[in-house]
């Protein structure tokens, strides 16, 4: 596979069994030699309380689930790119994922 597009759900978790926040977006994920890249779109738009709760969360810690079904998820640093709702996410840092694992678990 060298590229995706579809939807998906960003989810930002507590610990175990608390997600504080869900959100959708749509998905361009593209093969780039052994790496990978994607951007994704906040679909729908959020409202600005949505937008405002969404930013918080991103400046708390980045980390979030990228859920592409039921059953296919994996961890993803989250960043704004410009206006638009554009997103880039990226494989977290090592350390960074083994230590948000006990705030994060799937």
């Amino acid at each position: 596979m060298d590229s995706y597009e579809g939807s998906a759900t960003l989810e930002w978790w507590a610990n175990r069994s608390t997600c504080l926040h869900r959100v959708g977006v749509r998905v361009a994920v593209r093969a780039i030699g052994n790496d990978w890249a994607c951007d994704a779109f906040l679909e729908p738009p959020l409202s600005a309380g949505e937008r405002e709760s969404f930013d918080f969360l991103m400046r708390l810690d980045p980390l979030f689930t990228l859920r592409l079904d039921e059953e296919s998820t994996l961890l993803v640093d989250v960043v704004a790119a410009g206006k638009g709702g554009r997103l880039v996410l990226t494989t977290p840092r090592t350390e960074a994922a083994e230590s948000a694992g006990r705030r994060q678990m799937l």
